[in-house]
């Protein structure tokens, strides 16, 4: 049986004697039975699957923002001029106003 990539590197760092009289670092220690191997692997797969649908997730919202952007953009200017009319009609509204106003005083003005 061949030792792992780990187990290898830990035994370069070892005394030369040590490593010659010692069993490799990890074989009683770290053992993982099947089904712990098997349950470790099928909780990665579900993290991998996990980090895979958040990114399109992700994605899919970054291109939202873009469309909802790019029709912000598309419409501001309808917005200005919208918001340019409303101020004019304003204007126009309180000029009648008082136009109104005046015209009433002359009338109660006449009837006394």
């Amino acid at each position: 049986m061949s030792k792992s990539l780990w187990e290898s590197e830990v035994a370069e760092g070892l005394p030369a004697q040590q490593r010659s009289t010692e069993q490799p670092i990890g074989v009683g220690a770290l053992a993982l039975s099947e089904d712990d191997f098997s349950a470790l692997e099928e909780r990665i797969v579900r993290a991998v699957e996990l980090v895979k649908r958040e990114r399109q997730a992700r994605i899919a919202a970054e291109e939202h923002v873009a469309r909802i952007e790019a029709q912000l953009d598309e419409r501001s200017p309808l917005v200005e001029q919208l918001k340019a009319e409303v101020r004019s009609l304003r204007s126009e509204r309180d000029h009648v106003r008082q136009r109104v106003e005046r015209l009433l005083s002359q009338l109660d003005a006449l009837e006394l």
